[in-house]
C-alpha cells in the first residue's frame, strides 16, 4: 500500500483535503494556524488501488516555538516515510516565502512531488495556478478541497505519481499473520520463539520494535508471513516523532495481514488500549484472536482462565466472539496453539454458507421476532443469502431496508453465530430492497 504524505505551510487547507480524500473528518478543520499538531493518517481507494495518506501540521521552518518545532519534526519524517508527497499551497493568497523554502527542502529529498493549489473555487481563478511554477515542480494542478472540485484529477495524478508497489510475495498467497499489542507484551518474544531464532530484537525496554518486521516461516506444512509490529502506545505515552510512526505501521500492518494475534499482558489486567486494538482489527474486516501473554504471572488461585475471559468479553460487548487464548512465551505454554487457531480462524473467515441453510434456520426466526419499525409499517425480510467478499457478507432482501434498525442487526448476528459460528470473524449483514 503505498503512503502519501500531505504538507504544506499553516491554513492552507491540508486537512480539509485530507477528510476530502478519506471521505470523514478525520483530521480538526479551522481557520487558525496549527490546529494540526501531531500526524493524522487514514487510507482510501481509488481505480483499485489503496493508499495511506498522512495528514501533517503546517511546516514553519526555523521557528523556534517549541509546537512549530515539533510539527516541522513530524512533517520531516512524514516526508522520509512518503512515497510521495502533495504540497499544498493557497490559490487565493499566492506563492508565499515559506511555499518556497518548504519546495527547496522537498527539491533535495528526490521523492516525487505534487503540487496542489488549493482553493481554487471556480474557472475564474485557474489563472492563479501559473504563478506557482516558480516553485519549481514539473506536476501542479488546482483544487478546492472545500468544495470538492477536481478532486477527482487530483486522485488520478495521485495513482499514476506511484506505481503499483504490490510484490509477487504479497500476490502469491502466502497466509500473513499480525501480532500486535501494546509495547512490552512479548510480541518480539513470541515471533522469535514460533520462528525458532532471534529475528527480532528482544529488549525489557518498552517500544524496541519501531518498524513492522516480515518474517517467513513453514508451519504445518504451510509457508505463513509472521509481522512482527511496534508496540501501541496511548498517545498521551507518545514522546518522540519516530513513535507517531510506529504506530501507523502497526496499524498499515493490520491493513496488509490475513489475522491478527492481538496480545495482552496478563500481569496488567484488560485495558481500554487493548481493547481498541481488537476493534479497529474487526472495523477492518479482519480475523482477530485475542492471546493473553504472561498467564504463568498470575496467582490462578485469585484469577482463572473463566474469569478473565468473561471480563474480557464484558468489556468488548458487541465484539465478545474473539477467541482467547491464555499463554506463556516465556515458559512456551500454548504458544504453537495460538498461530493454530490462528489459521484456524482465517479459514473460517473464508466458510461459505448454503443459502437453503441461511434461509431455513433465520427466517423463522425473523418471523418469530420481526424487526421493529419507527415509522409503523410492517417490514418482511423474505430471502438471504451469501455473496463473494473479503469479509463474509450476507445479503437479507427487504421491503423496508432503510427501516431495519442497528439494534435489530446485532440480534440477528447474534442468531447467526449461535448456529454458524465464526469466532474470531467480522461479519456483515446488508439489507437490500426486494
Amino acid at each position: 500500500m503505498a503512503t502519501i504524505a500531505i504538507v504544506g505551510r499553516p491554513n492552507v487547507g491540508k486537512s480539509t483535503l485530507f477528510n476530502r480524500i478519506i471521505g470523514g473528518r478525520r483530521a480538526i478543520v479551522d481557520d487558525k494556524p496549527g490546529v494540526t499538531r501531531d500526524r493524522i493518517y487514514g487510507s482510501f481507494e481509488w481505480r483499485g488501488r489503496q493508499f495511506t495518506v498522512i495528514d501533517t501540521g503546517g511546516f514553519v521552518p526555523d521557528s523556534q516555538n517549541v509546537f512549530e518545532r515539533a510539527i516541522r519534526e513530524q512533517a520531516q519524517y512524514a516526508v522520509e516515510e512518503a512515497d510521495a508527497i502533495v504540497l499544498v499551497v493557497d490559490g487565493s493568497a499566492g506563492p508565499h516565502p515559506i511555499d518556497k523554502e518548504l519546495a527547496q527542502v522537498l527539491r533535495k529529498r528526490s521523492k516525487k512531488v505534487l503540487l496542489v493549489v488549493n482553493k481554487i473555487d471556480d474557472a475564474k481563478h485557474e489563472k492563479s495556478i501559473g504563478q506557482f511554477f516558480e516553485l519549481g515542480f514539473e506536476k501542479v494542478m488546482g483544487v478546492s478541497a472545500q468544495l470538492g472540485r477536481t478532486v477527482g484529477d487530483f486522485l488520478d495524478e495521485v495513482v499514476s505519481l506511484v506505481p503499483s508497489n504490490e510484490s509477487a510475495e504479497e500476490l502469491s498467497g502466502t497466509k500473513r499473520i499480525a501480532i500486535v499489542g501494546k509495547p512490552n507484551v512479548g510480541k518480539s518474544s513470541l515471533v522469535n520463539l514460533l520462528l525458532g531464532e532471534n529475528r527480532s530484537i528482544v529488549t525489557d525496554v518498552p517500544g524496541t520494535t519501531r518498524d513492522s518486521v516480515d518474517s517467513l516461516m513453514k508451519f504445518q506444512g504451510e509457508e505463513v508471513i509472521l509481522i512482527d509490529t511496534a508496540g501501541l502506545r496511548r498517545k498521551s505515552k507518545i514522546k518522540e516523532s519516530v513513535e507517531f510512526f510506529s504506530t501507523l505501521r502497526t496499524f498499515q500492518a493490520v491493513e496488509r495481514c490475513d489475522t491478527a494475534i492481538v496480545l495482552f499482558d496478563a500481569s496488567v489486567g484488560v485495558e481500554k488500549q487493548d481493547l481498541q486494538v481488537v476493534e479497529y482489527t474487526i472495523e477492518q474486516g479482519k480475523p482477530v484472536l485475542i492471546g493473553v501473554n504472561k498467564w504463568d504471572l498470575v496467582d490462578k488461585k485469585e484469577v482463572s482462565t473463566s474469569y478473565y475471559e468473561e471480563a474480557i468479553k464484558t468489556r468488548l460487548r458487541m465484539y465478545d466472539f474473539v477467541p482467547i487464548l491464555f499463554v506463556s512465551v516465556l515458559k512456551n505454554q500454548r504458544v504453537q496453539k495460538l498461530l493454530s487457531k490462528a489459521l484456524e480462524t482465517l479459514e473460517t473467515s473464508k466458510s461459505k454458507i448454503k443459502t437453503s441453510e441461511l434461509n431455513d434456520y433465520l427466517l423463522p426466526l425473523i418471523e418469530q421476532t420481526p424487526p421493529f419499525s419507527k415509522t409503523g409499517k410492517e417490514i418482511r425480510i423474505k430471502y438471504i443469502t451469501q455473496v463473494d467478499s473479503k469479509m463474509p457478507t450476507f445479503v437479507m432482501f427487504t421491503n423496508l431496508p432503510e427501516e431495519v434498525s442497528g439494534t435489530y442487526k446485532r440480534f440477528i448476528e447474534n442468531k447467526f453465530r449461535e448456529r454458524f459460528g465464526f469466532a474470531g470473524v467480522p461479519i456483515r449483514f446488508v439489507f437490500r430492497q426486494k
